[in-house]
């Protein structure tokens, strides 16, 4: 007995569906190469750190311990972050599963491009990702858009509980759907 689509995604089957791990680096890509970064930078700042404490005065010192201090904080960050676009990304699929591609659901996700990419790799794995890029193109979001557009809006957006929230403190979302147990039903 084949399992009946929540929609109609015009196709027979679902695309090959990544395990959960593999969806997860490519929902969080961009951050993870920041991440990458960010160790690299926290290791050379302690090495500047502790040559500082050594041989230098105290002004050099405090400035190598902030300049480690904000990089090795970013670690954990954009950790959370990736978490949080993870989340993203399982709600959108399911949103995307149950109600197929509609703009209320796309603008959920509209707002950074971390968030995007969520959206993108979930609708990608449902089929539909083409609507999506479309339908950001046509709302003039680029591949060059990078910062994330509440920054531009509300400037002391870092003192608002809406962006700890949204962007590091995202609840676990449980999904809905097995989707690689569906694919396996619509393929047999």
């Amino acid at each position: 007995m084949k399992t009946a689509l929540p929609f109609d995604l015009k196709i027979k089957e679902l695309p090959d569906q990544p395990p959960a791990f593999w969806s997860y680096l490519k929902v969080g890509r961009l951050l993870y190469y920041s991440l990458f970064l960010f160790v690299l930078e926290s290791w050379f700042y302690w090495i500047k750190l502790k040559a500082a404490y050594f041989e230098s005065s105290t002004w050099v010192i405090i400035f190598w311990f902030a300049c480690f201090l904000f990089s090795f904080v970013h670690i954990f960050l954009v950790i959370m972050d990736g978490w949080s676009r993870y989340q993203n990304y399982k709600r959108a699929k399911d949103q995307f599963y149950i109600y197929g591609f509609t703009k209320r659901i796309s603008n959920l996700y509209i707002g950074s491009k971390c968030q995007r990419i969520a959206a993108l790799i979930a609708a990608q794995e449902l089929g539909i990702e083409h609507l999506v890029k479309d339908y950001y193109y046509s709302k003039g979001i680029r591949w060059y858009h990078y910062v994330p557009y509440f920054m531009i809006k509300d400037p002391l957006f870092l003192f608002k509980k809406y962006f700890w929230k949204r962007s590091f403190l995202e609840k676990s979302y449980e999904p809905k759907f097995d989707f690689r147990k569906i694919q396996l039903q619509l393929s047999l």
